[in-house]
């Protein structure tokens, strides 16, 4: 069976803005990556983006943030600046799990704002691991 996933999530820059510098370094090497540090070189538009990214990852994951880590979820930029989506550790197991096999992710950001969005299909869906594949209320209504 295909499945298609998919999640968004939208930012406000001025959280990142807001943060105290001493906090917000240590929230970002908590958050990103080296490699997305270094491509980002300290832009918090760029940055608050891979946020969205991260967080929407995680929704058509149908895990959230928590078991999935932040730097398990990783945007790269592609041969011509694209994002590329990377993912590590229990991303991956949740999504090999999931049967997802193709990612396309898309950031947009105003004065104010940035906003991702996150699509994967993939060839089932056998659920996430350490969980039970289906949840109460996912019967089949009944026919008839």
């Amino acid at each position: 069976m295909v499945i298609l996933r998919s999640g968004v999530d939208m930012v406000e820059l001025g959280r990142l803005e807001a943060l105290n510098p001493r906090i917000r370094e240590r929230f970002l090497r908590r958050v990103f990556t080296p490699g997305e540090l270094a491509e980002t070189d300290g832009d918090l538009s760029a940055l608050a983006g891979r946020f969205a990214v991260k967080e929407a990852v995680s929704k058509a994951l149908g895990t959230g943030i928590g078991r999935v880590h932040w730097q398990d979820i990783e945007t790269r930029d592609g041969p011509w600046g694209a994002p590329q989506l990377r993912l590590h550790g229990f991303a991956r197991e949740v999504a090999d799990a999931l049967g997802l096999s193709a990612w396309s992710i898309s950031i947009s950001d105003t004065r104010t704002h940035a906003v991702a969005i996150a699509v994967a299909i993939g060839e089932s869906d056998a659920g996430i691991p350490g969980q039970p594949a289906h949840q109460p209320g996912d019967e089949e209504p009944p026919s008839g």
